[in-house]
């Protein structure tokens, strides 16, 4: 039983939804039916992929977890050893057979997008890859993890059913990627102290806890763009940016000796993703 609580904790329940939804909502959109790919895929991405994405994380990130006060909530498990190699076991044997089923059920674009997403689950953590700890590359394959599920939606769509995204589903996704970037990178400015007593290296310990939540908050606003230059109802999304701009502006001066406080605009964040989800999914109703 204890390993099924940690197994949870460190699934961050919170964000299952923020894998989950972007699969459902792409595929739906594109394919126009619930059949056993958007069952299948939403569950996948809703548990097995969280349990893998966070459980290899806090396996592999255990030394530096010992300095993270933020660890033991809903942000993450602090695993003891014992756990390691249960909780790598129970992320491969839950995620490869849906995968597998998924990728028979698609075609080669399919089959390219799930391998990327997979890949970049295990890169971000693994030893020998450890992507997490190669600024500016951190940032760029935590936004995969997100953005990757959307993808593969859109891929099995196009296997199945021969659809085509056009322009605007493509600027959707960049936007969203850009997204992702900011939210890793203002994510990582809270462990900026604890990474670097751990010698973790990211895009904020690199960059300084100041210029990463500038760099966050001009990502945003570039997504914010981005959906603007897409067709109505589209430039309407733009407005979604706009919260988490707001939260960051406050720690636009932050230095590092103060980055340990951003960590109570990520738990904003946190339900923010909530509301937008939201608004999101309204607009997508309108759309279909």
């Amino acid at each position: 039983m204890n390993l099924v609580r940690q197994l949870l904790l460190s699934s961050r329940p919170f964000s299952w939804i923020n894998t989950a939804f972007p699969f459902a909502a792409a595929y739906l959109y594109a394919a126009r039916e619930i059949d056993w790919v958007l069952i299948l895929g939403a569950l996948f991405f809703l548990v097995p992929y969280n349990v893998a994405m966070y459980g290899i994380n806090d396996v592999f990130d255990y030394e530096s977890d010992l300095r993270n006060p933020r660890k033991g909530g809903i942000e993450g498990a602090l695993l003891a050893p014992a756990l390691h190699a249960p909780v790598l076991w129970i992320s491969a044997l839950s995620t490869l057979p849906p995968a597998l089923a998924l990728m028979l059920g698609g075609g080669p674009a399919t089959w390219a997008a799930m391998l990327v997403s997979l890949f970049a689950v295990a890169a971000y953590s693994v030893k020998g890859l450890r992507f997490k700890e190669r600024p500016f590359l951190d940032s760029l394959t935590s936004s995969t993890h997100f953005v990757s599920p959307a993808v593969v939606g859109f891929a099995l769509a196009h296997d199945r059913v021969g659809y085509d995204p056009g322009a605007t589903v493509v600027l959707i996704l960049a936007a969203f990627f850009l997204w992702g970037m900011a939210a890793h990178a203002f994510g990582a400015v809270q462990d900026v102290v604890p990474d670097r007593e751990g010698g973790i290296a990211s895009v904020a310990t690199a960059l300084g806890a100041r210029f990463t939540v500038r760099m966050a908050v001009l990502l945003w606003a570039a997504a914010g763009v981005l959906l603007l230059l897409g067709q109505w109802p589209t430039p309407l999304a733009a407005v979604l940016v706009v919260p988490y701009i707001a939260i960051s502006l406050p720690w636009f001066n932050v230095t590092d000796e103060t980055s340990a406080g951003v960590n109570s605009a990520w738990r904003r964040f946190i339900w923010l993703n909530y509301a937008c989800g939201f608004l999101a999914t309204l607009m997508l109703i309108w759309v279909w």
